[in-house]
């Protein structure tokens, strides 16, 4: 399980979400099952967990894990953005927590088919499941140069966004670029171009994170999950998101705060008129990130910032 993706955050997460005895939570991001089957072990004997991964490979791999706690465990294929029919369809009207571990798997990340790494051997797929016919492939083939540099910037805040669609569109009608050592080659040429120092991190870095997001529409999927969470807490529920970059970090805070506010008028405006009443209350006001040690036993963690809230009513 380990061996699929480390749970980030572990210790942190679960002292906020308290697992005990008879609660419920759901795990929107179930990779190697690490959280959930942390919540099942501090939930016994009756707590259960709703896991929901759109990765037939964390699925597989979380059944595998959490087989011996039987129906304890209900493991669910789907696209967290689909929380509230999740939840319906498993009859789970409220529940006591929710987790979200956002960002890519170790095993994602070694799953050479997909393309995800930039030494995959794959093709240029990035899709998190079967869900669309969309690939990174596909927008690489397809995209126009101007929305690319719009992916580029919007997603990857890319500074040479513009140069490197331009390179795309000019290989492309030489040979598609399919394979992910193609993709590199092109951004390295045009960061060595641009920059005489060589990069401490793969040039390639900020353009395959942009091409992900925009395949998995990982921002949009973010912003629909986030009301749903809160409406199926229960009045003490925790919601406890783990972010890895700052595009999420900054929906995640800047939605934090609204619901955790009466009144969301303009500043200028004379008297409210949204009517709008908190339903939670921020526990995190700054995020909470990992420590050295953790940092030391997984690098990838390295960017993690948690926050959290508490439903109030």
């Amino acid at each position: 399980m380990k061996d699929f993706h480390l749970p980030v955050m572990l210790k942190e997460s679960m002292e906020h979400l308290n697992p005990g005895a008879n609660k419920i939570f759901i795990d929107c991001t179930l990779g190697g099952a690490g959280h959930t089957e942390e919540i099942l072990k501090l939930s016994e004997p009756n707590g259960r967990v709703l896991g929901i991964d759109l990765d037939q490979l964390a699925i597989k791999t979380a059944k595998q894990a959490l087989k011996k706690y039987g129906d304890r465990a209900i493991i669910v294929k789907d696209n967290f953005r689909n929380l509230k029919n999740i939840a319906k369809e498993n009859k789970i009207s409220k529940v006591d927590g929710i987790l979200l571990d956002l960002g890519l798997s170790s095993g994602q990340l070694r799953d050479s088919k997909r393309g995800f790494s930039f030494l995959a051997e794959g093709r240029l797929d990035m899709r998190f499941g079967e869900q669309t016919d969309i690939t990174a492939e596909r927008i690489l083939k397809d995209a126009k140069e101007n929305e690319l540099v719009e992916i580029f910037q919007e997603f990857g805040q890319e500074r040479l966004a513009r140069p490197i669609a331009k390179a795309i569109i000019e290989h492309r009608m030489v040979s598609p670029i399919v394979r992910p050592q193609h993709l590199v080659a092109i951004i390295s040429a045009i960061y060595h171009k641009y920059f005489r120092e060589r990069s401490r991190t793969n040039p390639a870095t900020k353009i395959f994170q942009a091409l992900r997001i925009a395949v998995n529409e990982e921002l949009k999927n973010l912003e629909k999950i986030l009301p749903a969470a809160i409406q199926l807490l229960k009045p003490g529920g925790k919601l406890v998101i783990i972010s890895y970059h700052s595009l999420e970090d900054k929906i995640v805070k800047d939605y934090l705060r609204q619901e955790s506010r009466d009144c969301i008028c303009l500043p200028q405006m004379p008297a409210c008129q949204c009517a709008h009443k908190k339903v939670i209350k921020l526990l995190t006001f700054k995020p909470i990130e990992p420590t050295e040690d953790e940092i030391r036993e997984n690098p990838r963690s390295r960017s993690a910032k948690m926050r959290v809230a508490e439903r109030i009513k």
